[in-house]
């Protein structure tokens, strides 16, 4: 299950496209110095430095929760809703961690949307049986 998306150089696997937006991400995020403090002596073996930036993606995905519970439009986007500039930011961080990480996000990505097509609990006749999974 190899899926493409249509991209102006031609096709490009999802995974590819993942591991094109991590670059992109990250290296803006390294320009713009968010990164810095791994050359002042800290770096991702320390797990208070990973958790601060998972904390940070979570941080967002709570502000898009907020954004649909207020029905908001985004502050610093206002023609868009609250909840799509978040999700965006959720994205980003997300992004900038599996830079920083140096993981292979778009790897992961494709093999697990492979593995999901095959599971049994989330094919549609399973999940609407008593006791299938709802969310």
């Amino acid at each position: 299950m190899q899926q493409h998306i249509a991209s102006p150089h031609g096709q490009a696997s999802l995974g590819q496209q993942i591991r094109a937006l991590v670059e992109a991400c990250y290296g803006s995020a390294r320009e713009s110095g968010w990164w810095d403090f791994l050359e002042d002596g800290l770096d991702l073996t320390d797990k208070g430095v990973i958790n601060t930036h998972l904390l940070l993606i979570c941080s967002e995905v709570t502000e898009a929760g907020e954004g649909i519970r207020k029905d908001l439009m985004d502050d610093h986007l206002p023609h868009r809703k609250m909840v799509e500039v978040e999700l965006a930011d959720v994205l980003i961080r997300t992004f900038q961690l599996a830079g920083a990480m140096g993981l292979d996000l778009g790897g992961a990505f494709a093999e697990k949307l492979k593995y999901n097509a095959t599971r049994e609990d989330h094919k549609k006749e399973v999940r609407q049986r008593e006791g299938g999974k709802a969310y």
